[in-house]
């Protein structure tokens, strides 16, 4: 179960370390509106998929909460059916959707998970509602 801080469930972006601190700058900038998850990750934690109106909890390393987005879209699909749209609006400066998917490849295989074409993925699609909620150093 993916933790909760300040009632709501938590959005944990990349790896912990400089990654995570990029991906959460690209958040609160606004410049990042998306991201990717595995399907099998919501199986392996019990968590249900996100749906729109949801509020989560943007955490950074030591899961305090630095922004609250809310989803706006959620869809599962297969990793080859990722769209440029949902790639580039994750902001991270990928440059086609060809480099998009080497990056994310290149990423779960580092977590120990290889993506094939039919890998089943979550695209998250959300608008940042609260850049000004105060980090908590706890979870709840």
């Amino acid at each position: 179960m993916w933790p909760r801080v300040n009632g709501m469930r938590s959005l944990e972006l990349g790896t912990p370390g400089a990654m995570r601190a990029e991906l959460n700058a690209l958040v609160l900038s606004g410049a990042k509106t998306a991201t990717t998850g595995l399907l099998d990750d919501y199986a392996k934690e019990t968590e249900g998929l996100e749906y729109p109106g949801e509020r989560l909890a943007v955490l950074d390393d030591e899961g305090g909460c630095v922004a609250a987005v809310e989803i706006t879209d959620a869809e599962v699909t297969s990793f080859a059916e990722v769209t440029w749209a949902h790639a580039d609006a994750e902001g991270e400066g990928f440059t086609s959707l060809a480099d998009w998917r080497t990056g994310h490849r290149r990423y779960w295989a580092d977590q120990g998970t290889p993506v094939t074409d039919g890998t089943l993925v979550v695209c998250l699609a959300f608008r940042l509602t609260r850049p000004d909620v105060a980090p908590q150093n706890h979870r709840l």
